[in-house]
């Protein structure tokens, strides 16, 4: 096999057991890695009983995988994946950096995270030796604190117990004080302000008492099929990547303005509105006050897309994060009636440090905010907390409340899902139709109204992965926005940022090169990451112990509400327009018209496992 370092790494944390797992070529084949393969490797072990699993309990998996493309297409990333605490279904997280690098380098494709340890732990991976360590010196701490602790503790050990060379520190995973607090809108973050978010992965690693994963390799990548051509196919996508220059010099955050001003698409106010004018929010804003080094690139980028921030002057004095990229400038921003790089950047700053999602972080806060605003929520239920639209300091305020599940902070950390049942039985009236999320994962900040952005009617309701912004369903599903393309950038496991300028075809040909599989187009599209693809849609539906989703795919009701301001003003989603492509998309993957994968065609993708489970779970 190439592209791949040829076995896994289990770590049972209940026993602290250390095991070897192998997979066959042909698995590989089908399943690829990252998304893909931890899809596989879930319903496998928990399939037969899905239903049951507490995604927050010690009986859920948690995959830590690289892909076979990872350290080779430009731009390594690492997926992470486990039953989710969000949509109880599975969701591939992916998130920047060199971790899934290292872990390949020290002979791991990847690392399954199984049972709970009896007291907070990490793991230290140093090529194939693998220990649990004592983490209790760094329990309760934030995600700065931690990166900073840990390095440093590791790199000096091993300069002093491996002298013969200078050890850099290891790339490491970890989450702050709201993964420990097991909320369901923790993220699990990486390097200095990167973080795999969707699916509430922090908060598994939580409940597995799991405060970091370390690794650091000291080997090669693995062989290439076809190095010849890998090297060749490295160089035309780092130059055609070269060319996108806005992208190079601002990364997504050049958005803040453009997808409000001109695409009114931009939540505002808990999505009230989708548009703004606030010119002060334009990326040349944050580049003059708060940017202090322009280029932040991850493992074989030539994109160079991050940026880091300080505020140096002001209320706000001494907040350091990257340069919120266009998601969290629109969540921590925007949607909290936020208009300014300083306030932007202090919030996004303090959302890290806690541990969460940036996008369910910000979207559980304005969703309280406007709560707030209509009076449903008081001053006296939120602790004293004048939560009005643009007070970042109550905002981050609320936001320790929910990290350490005090007060209405502990309704509120269980995502704006759950909240808005719990507030509704609460306060006697009903207050789901101000939570903008599917099935328990809060919409990515690109809106539907408008028609001018990227995401379809049905994108978000018949997205395996629920409110994904990154994995949206699409038709044609050979469109380069399609969840069927994001699908293979998760399982090979490499930046999607990166592809822009390149095919489908060119990603997929890349993939042949680096593993021989030779792998057609049609192949992909109609066969693998069609199985793969049913297998996720399968565990979202039966889903449980707490949410299941047969025939509720729909759009939150405020994307049936009119935009009230802009140049789209009065433009709404079309719910006759929607149930056509809803529909449409159902028979193009193979689903009846409730969304259920047929028969016929889990036995046409060899899923008859999965076909025998869902007519035993949704008594079909």
């Amino acid at each position: 096999m190439r592209g791949y370092a040829g076995k896994f790494a289990e770590v049972d944390l209940t026993t602290g057991k250390v095991s070897q797992v192998k997979f066959e070529e042909d698995l590989l084949r089908k399943y690829i890695g990252g998304r893909g393969l931890a899809t596989k490797v879930l319903w496998d072990r928990l399939g037969e009983k899905w239903d049951k699993v507490d995604p927050l309990g010690p009986e859920n998996v948690l995959t830590i995988f690289s892909g076979p493309l990872t350290g080779y297409y430009p731009g390594g990333r690492v997926c992470i994946s486990g039953k989710s605490p969000q949509s109880n279904g599975i969701v591939g997280s992916t998130m920047a950096g060199e971790f899934a690098v290292e872990l390949k380098c020290a002979g791991w494709d990847g690392l399954i995270v199984t049972g709970k340890a009896e007291k907070p732990s990490y793991i230290l991976m140093k090529d194939s030796s693998i220990e649990v360590r004592n983490a209790n010196h760094v329990w309760g701490k934030d995600g700065k604190q931690t990166l900073l602790t840990l390095s440093k503790e590791v790199r000096e050990e091993w300069n002093k117990k491996y002298p013969s060379r200078e050890w850099r520190e290891p790339s490491m995973i970890y989450i702050g004080p709201a993964g420990e607090n097991k909320c369901r809108i923790a993220g699990v973050q990486g390097k200095f302000a990167h973080g795999a978010g969707y699916g509430g992965y922090g908060a598994v690693m939580g409940s597995k008492n799991l405060k970091a994963v370390l690794a650091r390799g000291t080997g090669p990548l693995p062989d290439a099929a076809d190095p010849d051509k890998v090297y060749k196919m490295i160089d035309e996508a780092s130059k055609s990547l070269y060319t996108n220059d806005i992208f190079r010099r601002w990364g997504t955050g050049y958005l803040g303005y453009a997808v409000g001003n001109t695409q009114s698409s931009e939540p505002v106010r808990n999505w009230q509105e989708e548009w703004h004018d606030e010119k002060s929010f334009s990326v040349d804003q944050f580049e003059s006050r708060v940017w202090v080094k322009r280029y932040w690139a991850d493992f074989g980028c030539p994109t160079a897309c991050e940026k880091l921030s300080v505020v140096r002057v002001g209320e706000f004095k001494g907040a350091v994060t990257d340069n919120p990229d266009y998601e969290t400038q629109a969540y921590v921003g925007t949607n909290l009636g936020i208009f300014t790089p300083e306030a932007n950047v202090y919030v996004n700053s303090m959302i890290e440090d806690l541990g969460f999602c940036g996008i369910q972080g910000g979207n559980v806060l304005g969703f309280a905010g406007e709560l707030y605003q209509r009076g449903i929520l008081t001053k006296e239920d939120l602790g004293g907390i004048d939560l009005k639209w643009g007070n970042a300091k109550a905002f981050t305020k609320l936001a320790e409340m929910i990290a350490f599940r005090k007060g209405l902070g502990d309704i509120l950390a269980e995502g704006t899902y759950r909240a808005s049942l719990k507030l509704s039985q609460i306060k006697g009236k009903d207050l789901t139709k101000y939570a903008v999320q599917c099935k328990g994962v809060s919409i990515g900040a690109h809106g539907i109204r408008s028609g001018l952005d990227y995401p379809q009617l049905m994108s978000y309701p018949c997205s395996v992965q629920g409110g994904d912004h990154t994995s949206v369903a699409y038709l044609p599903v050979t469109h380069p926005s399609s969840e069927h393309v994001t699908l293979l950038q998760d399982s090979g496991v490499y930046c999607m940022f990166n592809q822009f300028t390149v095919t489908p075809q060119f990603q997929i040909d890349f993939l042949n090169a680096v593993t021989g599989f030779n792998i057609s187009f049609d192949e992909w599209f109609y066969e693998d990451a069609k199985r793969i693809l049913t297998i996720q849609r399968s565990a979202l539906l039966i889903g449980g112990p707490d949410a299941s989703w047969v025939g509720v795919d729909d759009n939150p009701p405020r994307f049936y509400e009119p935009l009230p301001s802009g140049p789209c003003k009065g433009k709404t989603a079309n719910k006759n327009e929607f149930e056509k492509m809803k529909n449409e998309y159902y028979k193009e993957l193979g689903w009846d018209g409730e969304g259920v994968p047929t028969s016929k065609s889990l036995k046409e993708l060899g899923l008859e496992d999965v076909d025998k489970v869902l007519k035993k779970k949704l008594k079909l």
